[in-house]
């Protein structure tokens, strides 16, 4: 029998990721023509990510304390209404897309507003991502958390990745403007679907909790967390590879301008790669997880990130850097698909949205950190060793963090870890 409310929560992801997957071409591309400034760039994405690090512990005692899908629904809409928002600034700022920047007296109040939207969208994000995850255990059962994971995780790929830069790229040629259009409409209809969900959402506290100061809540979230070793270190550790992922990417638009030669259709079928290592990945990670044990497969998705980054940097040709991209997500779905219903599974539901936002606030709260050293490290190098390798040194510098970590994820995240904590989470 089909689960009808994991199939609205499923479409409705598919939806919100291929607005997601617009929006990663569509807001780098308008801050091309506004500046040619890498840090100014860069900025677009670190607004975006800056909420991980600012707004992922509060908004971990909001998730703990609101109807999770009610929430979800109205993060979808704020993000939709301020995509239309961006959509006018476009449409008042660039008549004919092409390659010659927006006059100036347009750019710089067109950048505010473009890092203003970032930035509430990011928070927007935040609540609605870390809300997603904790109501997929009240959608579907235990035992079909993994493969319902998987599903999320494969369908979020393929739209972030696959169909939505192609499309933006598309979009883009026949009108900036008509691609945040698209961008919002999406959004919106995400927002429908979450809306259809039967049912409600509460932690399991709510019918006997006693109101406390969001202080003692988030208290009660941070210490769960740090109590719980591999939990926490599994944190920092995707903090470091997220930093270091963030930095290659704050300015991935100008490699591939500049280095790679892309256009912005030729931008969004690049990163197409990462859309089909995801889908391999997603379909493959259910039956790696019965066949491998979970450290192992964290292992080697970590030296397949640092791989992907090195390769990246190091490369010119459009082909070889797609099928990077193709290594490193498929690695990156394995990844996601084992901590996340680790988390899920060991978690209890009353503190879910807690300490799965203290997770993600040190996860992706280093996100933002590493988007502006990336952009600081493109400025400041290229003065001393030219634009084209100053562009290729955050993927050379990212992998080789990686691999620091890697050294790390031997030493500290064992099979024995993993398999008593799943042993105290069933008993």
């Amino acid at each position: 029998m089909i689960n009808s409310n994991f199939f609205k929560l499923f479409l409705a992801s598919a939806a919100s990721n291929l607005g997601d997957g617009i929006a990663l071409i569509a807001f780098p591309w308008f801050a091309s023509l506004l500046t040619r400034d890498p840090f100014l760039i860069a900025l677009v994405p670190l607004f975006g990510r800056a909420p991980w690090l600012l707004f992922s512990l509060p908004a971990g005692v909001i998730i703990d304390r609101v109807d999770r899908r009610r929430l979800i629904f109205m993060t979808d809409i704020a993000r939709a209404a301020l995509t239309l928002l961006v959509c006018g600034v476009v449409l008042a700022s660039v008549n004919e897309v092409g390659a010659d920047l927006v006059a100036a007296e347009h750019s710089i109040a067109a950048l505010g507003v473009l890092y203003t939207c970032a930035l509430l969208i990011g928070i927007a994000e935040v609540l609605r991502d870390n809300a997603a995850q904790t109501i997929l255990p009240s959608v579907v059962p235990s035992v079909q958390l993994e493969n319902a994971n998987s599903k999320l995780a494969t369908v979020e790929l393929v739209m972030n990745s696959l169909c939505g830069p192609p499309l933006a790229g598309f979009l883009i040629a026949l009108s900036l403007g008509l691609a945040f259009a698209v961008n919002a409409g999406v959004l919106f209809l995400a927002a429908l679907l979450v809306f259809l969900i039967a049912g409600q959402y509460r932690t399991t506290k709510a019918d006997d909790y006693v109101p406390v100061h969001w202080i003692v809540d988030l208290k009660e979230g941070l210490g769960w967390l740090f109590g719980h070793t591999l939990l926490r270190d599994l944190a920092f550790l995707l903090g470091l590879t997220n930093g270091a992922y963030m930095m290659s990417l704050a300015t991935q638009v100008l490699f591939a301008q500049e280095i790679l030669g892309l256009d912005a259709a030729g931008f969004g079928l690049l990163l197409t790669g990462a859309a089909f290592g995801g889908v391999i990945g997603g379909l493959a990670a259910p039956h790696l997880a019965k066949n491998f044990r979970s450290a192992t497969l964290l292992r080697v998705s970590l030296l397949l990130f640092a791989t992907e980054s090195i390769i990246f940097g190091l490369t010119s040709h459009p082909i070889i850097a797609w099928f990077t991209l193709f290594l490193g997500s498929a690695a990156g779905i394995v990844w996601n698909v084992i901590t996340v219903t680790l988390r899920q599974t060991i978690i209890p539901d009353r503190l879910m949205g807690r300490v799965n936002s203290v997770y993600r606030f040190f996860g992706w709260g280093m996100m933002p950190v590493g988007t502006f050293v990336g952009g600081v490290l493109v400025s400041v190098a290229q003065l001393s060793i030219g634009r084209e390798w100053a562009l290729r040194i955050p993927h050379l510098l990212a992998g080789a963090l990686m691999l620091g970590g890697l050294v790390v994820l031997f030493y500290r995240l064992t099979h024995q870890k993993i398999d008593a904590a799943r042993a105290h989470a069933k008993a």
